[in-house]
């Protein structure tokens, strides 16, 4: 009786070791994956200031011959906290569930979910408030 005792809790222990050094990889890469952009940055009148605050350096700054300027912004548009959150949590479940088996569906489907590549174009008026956005790609997310 003593040693199926001992071999159960062997089990159980190389069980547990094996959950925990092989389960996070799906998880970290949710909690990591981009945030996501306010796009209300792009609501006519915003100030290019607030825009550049947002997105980032623009990959392309025009001057036009109207004394406006046009700025070309290329971003990943990621997630909310609540849903890197979320995914994070449904890996750690799945990834005990399964003994860490998990990982193998886990990992890769996080690698793929990077969030959605955005182009915009963004012109100004001579003031610098956002005067009109043109969708160069992803503009479904807009």
């Amino acid at each position: 009786m003593k040693n199926k005792l001992k071999s159960t809790l062997l089990i159980l222990l190389m069980s547990a070791t094996l959950i925990l050094t092989n389960t996070g990889c799906a998880v970290k890469s949710a909690l990591n994956q981009p945030n996501k952009k306010d796009l209300s940055v792009f609501d006519k009148g915003t100030p290019r200031y607030e825009v550049a605050s947002e997105l980032g350096k623009p990959v392309d700054i025009q001057k036009n011959d109207d004394g406006t300027t046009t700025d070309t912004y290329s971003f990943i548009q990621g997630y909310s906290k609540n849903v890197k959150v979320g995914r994070a949590i449904g890996h750690t479940i799945m990834d005990v569930a399964s003994f860490g088996l998990w990982e193998v569906i886990g990992t890769p489907a996080e690698a793929i979910a990077k969030g959605d590549k955005v182009v915009v174009r963004v012109k100004y008026d001579k003031s610098e408030l956002v005067d009109k956005v043109t969708a160069i790609k992803g503009k479904e997310e807009l």
